[in-house]
């Protein structure tokens, strides 16, 4: 079981990160934030095997990328926010869903889920990422519009796309996702 777990986790952390190469811009927001559908890998791995499954998808997909990419300031600060934001959106869905595995619950974590992630990297970004950018690049940004009219909207905007995605694959996929994780949280 330990073999098949570490192979489903390299698998989901494979697709992730093709996912995240598949990134988009959304017209209204700033051009260094991308829509992309990477962290359904990691929340499915979440639901199925639990938490550490869904935070390694997280990791390696980004390592991957990081790889893959690069990044312009030698240190994966974008990597990082991607990292925290893929964190804060898989685990509270990952603990409602536990205590209501059902469409319901799924749909309900995930809205707390687009709270979190969204309230979460606006202070994130305030104590941490912009500042790193700041300091790295010497990039300046007003971060009252940074964070109120870029970051926090386009992370709701975001969280409202995965719910979709996500409710869309369950919705397909309801009688493995119960298999596997009788299987593996048993």
């Amino acid at each position: 079981m330990k073999l098949r777990s570490f192979v489903t986790i390299a698998m989901l952390s494979g697709i992730s990160f093709i996912l995240m190469l598949l990134n988009f811009p959304l017209p209204w927001f700033p051009v260094f934030l991308q829509i992309d559908f990477s962290d359904v890998p990691a929340l499915i791995a979440a639901i199925t095997m639990g938490p550490v499954a869904g935070i390694l998808v997280e990791l390696v997909k980004n390592v991957l990328d990081w790889i893959y990419t690069g990044a312009p300031e030698g240190i994966p600060v974008g990597h990082m926010a991607n990292f925290a934001t893929g964190v804060l959106f898989i685990l509270p869905a990952y603990y409602i869903y536990k205590k209501f595995p059902s469409a319901k619950g799924l749909i309900s974590g995930l809205v707390v889920s687009t709270v979190v992630m969204s309230l979460g990297m606006a202070v994130l970004n305030y104590v941490a990422f912009l500042p790193l950018y700041t300091y790295l690049l010497g990039f300046e940004y007003d971060m009252y519009e940074t964070i109120v009219l870029g970051i926090l909207p386009f992370n709701i905007v975001k969280g409202i796309m995965m719910l979709v995605v996500v409710t869309m694959i369950y919705r397909s996929m309801r009688v493995w996702i119960e298999q596997q994780r009788r299987q593996y949280l048993a």
